[in-house]
């Protein structure tokens, strides 16, 4: 599994590149989408961008929670 930092460029790029209409996207535009759905799927051990941005997003959710501090019980 990827780092949650690479996930998150990942997700953050594939949803800047899906923005765009895909009628008026150039074939640039298409084929980075492509390229990025790719290394989801690759990054995440799936075979379908959903899925990708599914795991990838549980993973990111679960990383945060890891980075929120925790209360010191010794109070």
């Amino acid at each position: 599994m990827a780092h949650p930092t690479v996930l998150r460029g990942l997700v953050t790029r594939y949803e800047a590149l899906s923005a765009a209409d895909s009628a008026a996207a150039s074939p640039s535009v298409l084929r980075q989408r492509e390229d990025v759905a790719y290394t989801l799927c690759v990054s995440t051990g799936t075979r379908d961008v959903r899925d990708a941005l599914r795991v990838a997003r549980r993973v990111l959710e679960a990383a945060e929670g890891r980075d929120a501090p925790v209360a010191s019980a010794a109070r």
